[in-house]
């Protein structure tokens, strides 16, 4: 029994050094290791010092791809600027929802008014 402990934890260790390899992707990583994505769902489940290690993975990926995202900011990339914008502006207004709180009641009648103050519907605009 010790002998297939010690070759699962093996097994736990070069699964994260491929996981590494493939940025965090499990189905890549799975078929490299010749094993079915089960078994990694149960070591996570099982074994929280590997759960850990993925973890840790995942925000080392996150941090690489933030990086290329920001490279391409930096080259003046249209698209990046705006999902950039979009995602960590939030707060300034870039982005495509409109936030409306109803204090806990329901809305009945959306009434639209223009900038210069005349009802939506007014056809003397």
């Amino acid at each position: 029994m010790k002998r297939a402990i010690r070759d699962t934890q093996k097994d736990k260790e070069l699964f994260l050094v491929l996981l590494q390899k493939h940025l965090g992707l499990v189905t890549p990583t799975c078929k490299e290791m010749k094993m079915n994505r089960g078994t990694f769902y149960d070591w996570c489940k099982s074994d929280p010092a590997f759960k850990a290690a993925v973890t840790d993975i995942d925000e080392v990926t996150l941090d690489f791809v933030e990086g290329k995202l920001l490279e391409n900011v930096g080259n003046n990339d249209n698209v990046a600027i705006t999902f950039y914008m979009k995602y960590k502006a939030r707060q300034r207004g870039y982005n495509d929802r409109l936030d409306i709180t109803t204090n806990g009641k329901d809305i009945t009648e959306i009434k639209l008014i223009h900038i210069n103050g005349k009802d939506a519907g007014n056809k003397d605009d």
